[in-house]
């Protein structure tokens, strides 16, 4: 597994920091030039099996993640991208557009999913609008976008969070202290603390006041 070890490109240019984990060979081939040329993109890690990144603890958090989850299998690609997007912002580049893996990459807290052989060249824009917090589809998916994450529902307003720090948040709107919240979800206190801090830290709040106070003006605690 590589060492992710940030490049600087001078001292006025801001990149944008970028690993890719378990990208197919043939795709590689094609982003990592496409990556290069862009001078405000760093790519400071490339993890070929990613379940080598998901055992690390000691490998340096990037900006963005690029990753192929459905490498793992449909029925793991979801449970990837939620383990990357609980440390980073995270972009799909993968072969399939199939409506179930689209939306559970999403549900999962993917902002982003580019489809290989179509959006090869789309690539470096989708970094750009992933780190800036932005989501992005390709061009085969866009068109059924709305119907595929919405579902006859109005948009979840925090995209950036995954389907299990959603549930704290709901709770956390609704007034619950950290161990009433563990008791519901039957986790353990430290689970639930740990996923609290990643939720203020995607919210970009710095205490619970103001998790409720932009929870509850979303929507969210009222049930």
């Amino acid at each position: 597994m590589s060492d992710f070890r940030p490049r600087t490109g001078g001292d006025t240019l801001t990149q944008v920091t970028v690993a890719l984990v378990g990208l197919r060979p043939a795709v590689r081939s094609t982003i990592v030039p496409a990556l290069e040329r862009a001078a405000d993109i760093a790519i400071v890690g490339d993890v070929r099996d990613d379940v080598d990144v998901l055992g690390s603890t000691a490998w340096r958090v990037p900006d963005v993640v690029v990753v192929d989850p459905v490498r793992s299998g449909t029925s793991a690609a979801e449970h990837v991208v939620e383990r990357l997007a609980a440390r980073t912002r995270v972009l799909v580049l993968t072969g399939t557009d199939e409506d179930s893996v689209v939306r559970g990459a999403f549900r999962a807290g993917a902002l982003g999913y580019l489809v290989t052989g179509t959006d090869h060249d789309q690539v470096p824009r989708g970094v750009r609008v992933v780190a800036s917090g932005g989501v992005v589809v390709g061009r085969c998916i866009a068109g059924r976008f709305a119907a595929l994450i919405c579902t006859g529902q109005a948009p979840y307003p925090f995209p950036q969070l995954t389907a299990r720090e959603r549930d704290v948040l709901e709770r956390i709107a609704a007034g619950k202290t950290n161990p009433v919240i563990a008791r519901e979800l039957a986790l353990a206190p430290k689970t639930i603390s740990n996923r609290v801090s990643t939720v203020f830290v995607k919210l970009g709040v710095a205490h619970r006041a103001e998790a409720i106070v932009l929870a509850r003006d979303a929507g969210l605690g009222r049930g």
